[in-house]
């Protein structure tokens, strides 16, 4: 078939890859959500901002419908959130958020890949301070006056708003505890939400050269592949 055909059918099979995982990281959520506050999407703040994120990630309607369901029976086993905090090769900070039915299971595995590329799984605070907890949303960007939408958010804890013009979109940054606040604002504005979510911001950052760089990504790879992993930040530029 020749090289090119090999190449396009590599990338392919890496997309599908990446997109199982994201519909498995997206399910987890969804029964997170269901778990704890119920499968009505109009009652759960939680389950509202999975469902969204679902279908920006082009998850099928019926796959949704179904990880509800499936949420809902009670032979359905919880998954517990645990993160995990570690220094990866050269000094690269590296937290972990994980959604699991077996922690033992899960921090061997985390163990092991920090182990195998000289890191360290570290514990519960060691490098948490290097980051800063924050939400976010995406909105289609039809606000005209930006600055005066931003001093309307601001009432309800957003920090940071600005339009990101390669996606058409803006994006509203604030504290990790003000989603729930400006969720409600987006929707009492009858502003639909594209995509949500939380993140963990480095403090400080550390730029490595190119062999550096290939030995942290060999640990960042390991961890992303694991199926209990939902997301990964570090202090790599």
């Amino acid at each position: 078939m020749g090289r090119a055909f090999e190449y396009r059918k590599a990338r392919k099979f890496k997309r599908w890859a990446a997109m199982a995982k994201t519909f498995t990281r997206i399910g987890k959520e969804i029964t997170i959500a269901v778990k704890e506050s119920g499968p009505d999407p109009d009652a759960n703040t939680r389950l509202r901002a999975a469902i969204q994120n679902a279908k920006a990630a082009n998850m099928p309607k019926d796959n949704i419908e179904r990880a509800i369901k499936k949420a809902t029976d009670k032979d359905q086993g919880d998954y517990k959130e645990l993160v995990y905090e570690g220094y990866g090769p050269h000094g690269i900070a590296v937290i972990i958020e994980t959604a699991t039915d077996n922690p033992t299971r899960t921090v061997g595995n985390i163990r092991s890949y920090f182990n195998k590329c000289n890191g360290s799984l570290g514990t519960s605070g060691s490098v948490e301070f290097l980051f800063e907890h924050k939400c976010y949303f995406r909105i289609a960007d039809d606000q005209s006056d930006l600055e005066e939408f931003e001093l309307e958010l601001i009432d309800f804890g957003a920090e940071e708003v600005f339009r990101d013009e390669d996606e058409n979109q803006i994006v509203i940054y604030a504290d990790f505890a003000n989603f729930g606040n400006l969720q409600k604002a987006l929707e009492e504005m009858s502003i639909e939400v594209l995509n949500s979510g939380f993140e963990r911001i480095p403090t400080t950052t550390k730029t490595l050269d190119e062999s550096q760089t290939a030995d942290v990504e060999k640990l960042l790879e390991r961890i992303e592949e694991d199926e209990d992993v939902q997301n990964v930040f570090h202090t790599m530029v």
